[in-house]
């Protein structure tokens, strides 16, 4: 049984959402046990991740970047650096933004660097875009055209579950996709 946790910082729940998407994706693989875990909760107790073989790592994109929440996770592991503790652990990452692009790609750079520092192995996004197969835009997987990581777009002000469905889509196929490179591994 390979552990994985997702992980991620949500204010307004557009993030949350997507997280759960994805952690049924991964769940949806045969000896994948999934925990979804807030980044805020992690942030005091960093070790809690030794126990995972793969991380996914969710943030909104806040001005060009994680937001405050997530980046205080982040930091707080920096003694795990040292020792490189997180070493050859399974490691990708999504995020969400109200626009199309709205930098989403710098907040995937910002986690992928992230979990170099710490000797992760990076796995990004391999879904190929659908709607160059016809499926109508807002139904397409990765309508957004991401490879680094998953990016999914949530219109301004809407509700936290309001997406267009090629991106609930991607979120599941991608946690399942993560969950089956995770098995493949070790």
């Amino acid at each position: 049984m390979k552990k994985l946790a997702v992980i991620y910082h949500s204010v307004n729940g557009h993030t949350e959402h997507i997280a759960s998407h994805i952690a049924q994706g991964a769940a949806s693989v045969t000896g994948t046990e999934v925990h979804v875990l807030k980044a805020s909760e992690l942030a005091g107790a960093p070790d809690a991740l030794l126990q995972y073989d793969g991380v996914l790592l969710g943030s909104p994109t806040y001005l060009g970047g994680v937001s405050g929440v997530f980046k205080t996770f982040m930091d707080a592991t920096g003694k795990m650096w040292r020792t490189q503790q997180l070493k050859g652990k399974l490691a990708g990452g999504f995020t969400v933004s109200s626009l199309p692009a709205g930098d989403k790609q710098s907040t995937l750079v910002s986690m992928f660097t992230f979990c170099m520092q710490h000797g992760m192995i990076w796995s990004g996004n391999p879904i190929l875009p659908e709607q160059h197969a016809g499926v109508p835009y807002d139904e397409a997987a990765n309508r957004l055209g991401s490879w680094s990581g998953m990016m999914a777009q949530a219109g301004h002000g809407t509700a936290a579950h309001e997406f267009a469905a090629g991106d609930i889509k991607t979120a599941r196929m991608f946690g399942q996709g993560f969950a089956e490179t995770l098995l493949r591994l070790r």
